[in-house]
């Protein structure tokens, strides 16, 4: 069975699409079955974007499917090793589903008070259907000014959610590379995709602390938990 990851916001263009594939990308390439659910059929962001990496023939493959429900993704939970469920930007009925079938709901967020407030309502309010755990944040799109980033993880903590570490910068490099069709981890720039791969492993360390368990642990089994990737030097 796959494992599920939700990626969901309250408004977009706080970097949604951008963290689905760059984790279905990074673990394409380990070798593991990935698709991208495209839950957005008005944009189908994710859709035009595998478009353009299949015609610049970009490898590793990362498959993205449009779907009307989350039901018609999570169908195909028996072909696949990971699933991104990529949600619509805004909290609606879906977003629910998303959260209670995804092992872990990732809510990309900037770092004004305009993006984390909503993130924070729309966190509380799939926190009432699963377990605040699987919820987590991640800092995209910011500026250089450490200390807005100290204070919206601050934000966040005092909200009692958690932020996962790094952060991916608001940089027109990681937009050229997504024209392409490649991911954030995949620009030219080895500081800007080391950037990407610190909040890749950070994403992959958490799905792989709420999925393992000691039988894991003792047999590696990539397809309940991330323990192989874990130790992956990105």
């Amino acid at each position: 069975m796959a494992l599920i990851i939700g990626v969901v916001s309250q408004k977009g263009g706080v970097g949604k699409s951008t963290v689905s594939r760059m984790i279905a990308r990074e673990l394409a390439h380990q070798e593991w079955s990935v698709k991208i659910a495209d839950l957005d059929i008005s944009q189908a962001t994710n859709y035009h974007w595998r478009t353009r990496r299949l015609q610049n023939s970009i490898e590793p493959d990362v498959p993205v499917e449009q779907f009307g429900r989350v039901e018609q993704a999570l169908k195909l939970e028996k072909q696949y090793d990971l699933i991104v469920l990529d949600g619509a930007p805004h909290a609606s009925q879906a977003t629910r589903k998303i959260a209670e079938s995804s092992n872990l709901v990732i809510i990309p967020t900037g770092l004004a008070v305009d993006d984390l407030q909503p993130g924070v309502t729309l966190a509380n309010e799939l926190a009432k259907v699963i377990d605040r755990s699987r919820i987590v944040f991640v800092l995209c799109r910011v500026g250089n000014s450490p200390q807005e980033i100290l204070e919206a993880r601050q934000y966040l903590s005092q909200a009692n959610f958690e932020v996962l570490k790094g952060e991916l910068p608001e940089k027109v490099a990681y937009r050229r590379a997504s024209d392409e069709g490649r991911s954030a981890t995949e620009t030219k720039f080895p500081t800007l995709c080391k950037h990407a791969e610190e909040v890749t492993q950070s994403i992959i360390d958490k799905l792989g602390q709420l999925n393992s368990t000691p039988e894991d642990q003792s047999h590696g089994d990539r397809h309940e938990s991330t323990s192989e990737t874990n130790e992956t030097n990105w």
